[in-house]
């Protein structure tokens, strides 16, 4: 391992490495996993001058602390969350300069969920099918950090000192998904398709980044025989036996069993993996 690194001294509650996914191979049964909020990661890899799908860290919650075996440019989008180089303050959604060994924390998120660690030439760790994302899925990629874990960097080139958009400022209060019904809407009663687009559900503590699930009214089939296994789509609401809305996020099943009454449009489904559980969710169908 060259100089050219960086030591994991807290992994935090779920750290993994994501870009913007290896999408193209559902058909082997791949997800296209990547980073949940891939937006934040474009922003901090135009601030570091990094290549758009430049790997980085994505933090869950908690945060988390590494330090750098030589100097190194650092930035910290997504979640806004506090930030410190060896204890003292740091900007957040702004280029950092960090020297040899000095510690950069990524505190706890306090607005949104997950934070995105960013690095001037990436996290250079190897690629598995095009990707450096860890996929909790399939297990593909490198495995969710743990504390002591040092990780390559890759060369920096040129920082860029500014963007022409701020950091994205974190959700609201309220997570309002568009949708399109289908392909299995008829499998539901009409009341349970009102219900869809009238009530709301809560994000349940058991969301991860293969699925936000719901807490609230349940969706009444009209349909209850056995539905075969289909292919799944990145946004896909299903509905399981207990009737309660989940919806895929980016290490979804490639494949599924159960009715898809909708599917979420994909500019919506950053908000999505931002959402902390508790935040209210309300479908909106369009067409």
């Amino acid at each position: 391992m060259t100089d050219r690194a960086l030591a994991v001294v807290r992994a935090g509650a779920l750290t993994t490495v994501q870009d913007l996914g290896r999408p193209g191979y559902a058909h082997l049964g791949v997800p296209r996993s990547g980073a949940l909020d891939p937006e934040a990661v474009r922003l901090v890899n135009r601030l570091l001058g990094n290549a758009e799908g430049a790997a980085v860290l994505e933090t869950t919650l908690t945060g988390c602390a590494v330090r750098p075996r030589r100097a190194v440019t650092a930035v910290v989008g997504g979640a806004p969350c506090p930030v410190t180089v060896d204890g003292r303050p740091a900007a957040w959604g702004t280029p950092v300069r960090l020297g040899p060994g000095q510690l950069l924390e990524v505190g706890a998120a306090v607005r949104g969920l997950r934070s995105y660690v960013g690095f001037g030439g990436g996290v250079a760790v190897e690629p598995v099918l095009g990707s450096r994302s860890t996929d909790l899925l399939s297990g593909l990629g490198p495995a969710p950090l743990v504390d002591g874990v040092v990780l390559p960097l890759g060369a920096a080139t040129a920082v860029r000192g500014s963007v022409d958009a701020p950091p994205w400022p974190g959700p609201g209060d309220e997570l309002v998904l568009r949708v399109r019904l289908g392909p299995r809407d008829g499998w539901f009663t009409p009341g349970a398709l009102r219900t869809l687009a009238t009530r709301a559900w809560r994000v349940s503590s058991a969301s991860n980044r293969i699925g936000l699930r719901t807490e609230g009214p349940a969706l009444e089939r009209a349909v209850h025989g056995e539905l075969p296994s289909e292919g799944m789509p990145l946004g896909a609401v299903q509905v399981p036996p207990d009737g309660r809305p989940v919806v895929f996020l980016a290490d979804h099943p490639t494949t599924g069993g159960y009715p898809v009454v909708a599917v979420v449009r994909e500019a919506d489904l950053a908000r999505a993996a931002q959402a902390v559980p508790g935040t209210v969710v309300r479908f909106v169908p369009y067409r």
